[in-house]
């Protein structure tokens, strides 16, 4: 048997284990969150890959259970930091501090902030000032921080899960564009509807407390991700995902009418890397170690919906980036 059979049989072996685990991990979580699949799907998508979700969803919908919920099924430590418009930078990474010795001589030691973690729930991000939300968003990117000259870095895995409130925008600071750009997904969490209300009335109230499996750590996130960069992505479906990137920019040929019509920017080149990355996720979920069109295009709108900038008509007429996106996938051919 040839060696590349060999490298085929091992990666299909690969991937058919990914889909299990992938699959033994949403279903832990769906004990304790109700519905949102979509979204769990997205999360564990972008965990995966070592990207960050930004999740729009009014309060109560089960954001921050799902994040402890994750930490339990695998076991990595877990924060949640509320954002206020006094929070300042020093609260969530922490400060230098003095401290005395019992001999009365005196060193400066550096006091871990919440955002020391692995898993870290940023409650209502738009809340605090431009300048806590950078120093979030420079430890996103660079997965460590450095105070008086000293490089502390974050334990890996590490995910940031910010949250946004699509009702209340008094007295909040939008994130710009540059700081949007750095979260892989932009995932809208939906209403549950009138049976998945049901369900979770009687799985908090009228039910004990349900445990959940510990099913990977650290070290097995690590090892799944390295096994992503495995995944064949054919000249032609890494063209498919360029295409629908710059198909979202209103001065290219590629884009439709809407694009033209609404947006003023289109996505950045981070995208494409995101779609590449989130596609080889859904193919060994789905148990193939190749990239399909469909993968490319199963989250182009939680990639795509946040990168672009709409103009003064698409915001004027109430044009909704998701819906821009899907006329942008419908219009993208596909060559094969």
């Amino acid at each position: 048997m040839s060696e590349k059979t060999m490298s085929e049989k091992e990666m299909r072996a690969e991937g058919e284990a990914f889909r299990v685990d992938f699959a033994r991990i949403r279903g832990e979580v769906g004990k304790v969150i109700v519905g949102q699949d979509r979204v769990v799907e997205g999360v564990l998508t972008a965990l995966m890959c070592g990207g960050n979700i930004l999740l729009e969803g009014v309060p109560g919908l089960g954001k921050t259970e799902l994040v402890k919920t994750l930490s339990r099924v695998l076991d990595l430590d877990f924060n949640r930091v509320q954002f206020t418009p006094d929070l300042m930078p020093a609260d969530i990474i922490g400060t230098n501090m003095i401290m005395t010795a019992s001999d009365g001589s005196h060193r400066i030691e550096f006091k871990r902030g919440p955002i020391f973690t692995q898993l870290l729930l940023a409650d209502e991000i738009n809340r605090a000032t431009p300048k806590t939300q950078s120093a979030l968003l420079e430890t996103m990117q660079e997965g460590s921080v450095t105070t008086g000259g000293v490089t502390h870095h974050m334990k890996q895995p590490y995910f940031v899960m910010a949250t946004e409130n699509p009702l209340e925008q008094e007295g909040t600071y939008p994130l710009p564009e540059a700081q949007l750009d750095r979260f892989m997904f932009k995932i809208k969490v939906p209403f549950p509807s009138l049976d998945e209300l049901n369900e979770i009335v009687t799985r908090t109230i009228l039910r004990e407390e349900v445990s959940v499996e510990k099913i990977f750590d650290s070290e097995k996130i690590l090892s799944l991700r390295r096994i992503l960069g495995k995944v064949v992505v054919a000249d032609h479906v890494l063209e498919y995902a360029s295409r629908l990137v710059v198909a979202t920019h209103p001065e290219s040929e590629l884009a439709p009418e809407q694009v033209k019509r609404f947006v003023r920017w289109g996505a950045s080149p981070r995208a494409v890397q995101a779609l590449v990355m989130a596609s080889r996720v859904r193919a060994l979920s789905e148990g193939r170690a190749h990239v399909a069109r469909e993968d490319v295009a199963h989250f182009a709108v939680e990639v795509l919906q946040h990168r672009m900038i709409l103009n003064y008509d698409g915001h004027a007429e109430g044009a909704d980036s998701a819906d821009v996106v899907g006329k942008v996938i419908e219009g993208t051919a596909f060559s094969s």
